[in-house]
């Protein structure tokens, strides 16, 4: 079932995840929704607040890169209550997108090594895994979600006010992208 992104400006895009156990309700069919939703709207990540639910939850699938990055063939993961350990490396400049930002792409950077532990879809724990180059950058950018933080948070302030227009346009559903968006309520005036 396909699920509504959330949009930027949406609270629960600000919301950190709480921890969830195995016993999450309907975790295995959630998780599939996330994946077809994540397919359907283009993207190669796609965190729990993206779908409305302040837990810690994230998948990503990096198979569109494996042109160009083979590390990524086949990369396809669950991480549930994911922790970044360390992250290591001379930080780098990548083009990321969000699909609770449609049609705003900036360069942000990151670290190119990250070490994680993570439980996997079937609660298998995963201590101290090493990641690296375009997985690392995704997972990173889903992780952000998962701690209530949008990539277009971590540009510079002048960028910031360069894309505030088309920020509030993605808040108040004048940006609408192909896929199905939850936006933010508006305050009704009294």
């Amino acid at each position: 079932m396909l699920l509504a992104v959330t949009a930027y400006g949406h609270p629960i895009l600000k919301k950190k995840g709480k921890e969830i156990d195995q016993n999450y309700p309907e975790l295995k069919v959630l998780i599939e929704n996330m994946f077809e939703t994540m397919y359907e709207s283009n993207g190669v990540g796609l965190a729990a607040q993206q779908v409305n639910l302040p837990i810690r939850l994230f998948i990503v699938d990096a198979a569109p890169f494996e042109a160009e990055h083979p590390e990524t063939k086949d990369f396809k993961k669950v991480f549930i209550n994911a922790q970044i350990i360390r992250q290591e490396g001379e930080e780098w400049e990548f083009e990321e997108g969000c699909l609770s930002v449609p049609g705003i792409n900036e360069f942000i950077t990151r670290k190119p090594v990250i070490y994680m532990t993570y439980y996997d879809e079937n609660f298998q724990l995963h201590e101290e895994e090493k990641f690296e180059g375009i997985p690392a950058r995704i997972i990173q950018h889903e992780y952000d979600h998962n701690d209530g933080i949008v990539f277009v948070e971590r540009l510079p302030n002048f960028k910031k006010i360069l894309l505030k227009r088309k920020l509030a346009e993605i808040t108040s559903g004048k940006n609408k992208p192909a896929y199905k968006m939850l936006y933010p309520r508006k305050k009704r005036k009294l």
